[in-house]
């Protein structure tokens, strides 16, 4: 198996500078993967690269991508 990133949506400060501003595709958050925790909550786990945010915050980067880790096909060995 192999590790791909799927962009789920991206964040940005508000206009005033005191929030974030999360916008998720609804494609993407209707088709991603899931996981279950052991009291039946069913989440949709997303990350952030933490150096973009830092850049986001400080003002020197407008926007970042929210993503999704997800397990893709093992690639094909050659015959």
């Amino acid at each position: 198996m192999t590790t791909e990133t799927k962009l789920m949506g991206f964040v940005r400060r508000s206009n005033n500078g005191g929030a974030l501003k999360l916008s998720v595709s609804q494609n993407a958050f209707e088709t991603a993967e899931r996981y279950v925790t052991s009291d039946g909550t069913e989440y949709v786990g997303m990350i952030i690269n933490l150096n973009r945010l830092r850049n986001l915050l400080s003002g020197e980067q407008e926007v970042t991508a929210i993503s999704q880790i997800v397990d893709g096909p093992a690639p094909e060995k050659a015959s």
